[in-house]
């Protein structure tokens, strides 16, 4: 279990992040037309998992922004954008931004990808949601960089995210 702040008070999670140099664990979300894909979907391709609570509030939808600037340039890598918001709140927002280099994938119907990955809330407000995470995950399969934001509204360290691919 790791403990991350929510406005500065502290706030659980239900427990680790995979360790880099681990197989990242599989997983079933949900895309923007309701199929259901896989890790196994995006094999051969690097990953970078940025994960959040809900892209509708401001922090998380900058953190889309960025991943989406930055993917374009990204050779053989695909950014997922993970959150427990409904395939349509998802598909609305890229839709209205004009987001195109992002794929984004839902955990609405069960969350086993936040229980599985270690990285859902536990309690405070945001209980049920995920915390915010950024995982990076090379053509194998292995993770090679992980990152807890400490703040849960706090942005992620994109360069450091980036770095390693």
């Amino acid at each position: 279990m790791a403990t991350v702040t929510l406005g500065g008070n502290p706030v659980k999670t239900s427990g680790e992040l995979p360790k880099v140099g681990s197989k990242a664990p599989d997983f079933k979300l949900v895309n923007k037309d309701l199929g259901v894909v896989s890790l196994s979907d995006f094999a051969g391709k690097r990953l970078v998992l940025n994960i959040f609570p809900s892209v509708d509030t401001s922090t998380c939808a900058s953190s889309v922004r960025n991943f989406n600037a930055k993917a374009s340039e990204l050779q053989n890598t695909t950014v997922l954008c993970i959150s427990r918001d409904l395939p349509f709140a998802q598909k609305r927002f890229c839709g209205a931004e004009g987001l195109e280099n992002v794929v984004n994938l839902s955990d609405f119907k069960d969350g086993s990808f936040g229980k599985d990955y270690g990285l859902e809330i536990s309690d405070s407000a945001l209980a049920g949601l995920h915390s915010r995470v950024v995982i990076v995950v090379d053509e194998n399969g292995n993770v090679i960089h992980t990152e807890q934001v400490g703040e849960i509204a706090n942005e992620p360290n994109y360069e450091s995210a980036l770095a390693v691919l």
